[in-house]
């Protein structure tokens, strides 16, 4: 049997040279994610402080995934919510309801998004509250 060749010239790397050039793919996309969106950048700050606090407070090891989970979470989503706006604009700067109904569905995803992180937060901190 033959090796069928990708007829995508983006998709020609195989083993660790494809490993290393998604990583490489990976690290650019989080740079300019970080220079260009500035929701991004408060959500990273957010996820930092988040993360760095969750470690220290005095819940179970299954909480304190879910703390820092659900602010990953909300950096990914935001990342994805980027990727459309960013092909919606690449097809036309002229205002059409599909663009607008993509965008819009990007940002609510984000928003819920936040919410669950934002409730994740309040219910394990309640719970920490009430143990002691």
């Amino acid at each position: 049997m033959t090796e069928k060749k990708s007829t995508n010239q983006f998709k020609n790397k195989r083993g660790l040279e494809r490993i290393l050039a998604a990583l490489s793919h990976s690290a650019n996309g989080m740079r300019s994610a970080f220079r260009h969106e500035e929701a991004f950048r408060q959500e990273v700050i957010i996820a930092a402080v988040g993360s760095a606090l969750a470690l220290f407070l005095p819940v179970t090891l299954f909480e304190r995934f879910l703390l820092i989970g659900v602010l990953v979470l909300a950096l990914v989503v935001e990342l994805l919510n980027s990727a459309i706006e960013a092909v919606v604009d690449r097809i036309s700067f002229e205002l059409h309801p599909l663009s607008k109904n993509a965008k819009d569905y990007g940002s609510a995803a984000v928003l819920l998004t936040l919410l669950l992180a934002s409730a994740t937060w309040v219910v394990v901190l309640w719970r920490m509250w009430c143990r002691w």
